[in-house]
């Protein structure tokens, strides 16, 4: 895959503070990726191919970040478990 460069500007503290350019960099690469996939631009997978880790490793990514991977509204959350409570009335029949 190809890659665009960028030049970063950074306060020196930064580096004083442990973080290297490889660092930076890895940051900055999570931080793009996981910006569009909370913006929903991109998939889970996509998420994932982009950063170079599996879809279990990105999900786990996200649960460190403190990030939702499912992000429902009131609404939305009360339609969705109407729908797990119905496919369970029906199992049950």
């Amino acid at each position: 895959m190809s890659e665009i460069v960028f030049e970063v500007k950074l306060p020196p503290e930064v580096v004083r503070l442990g973080y290297d350019q490889q660092r930076v960099q890895q940051n900055v690469r999570e931080w793009a990726v996981l910006s569009l996939f909370t913006d929903g631009a991109i998939s889970s997978g996509k998420a994932a191919k982009l950063l170079g880790i599996s879809r279990v490793a990105f999900l786990a990514l996200l649960r460190r970040r403190g990030i939702a991977y499912l992000d429902f509204s009131p609404q939305e959350l009360e339609e969705e478990i109407a729908a797990v409570d119905a496919l369970q009335t029906e199992e049950e029949r």
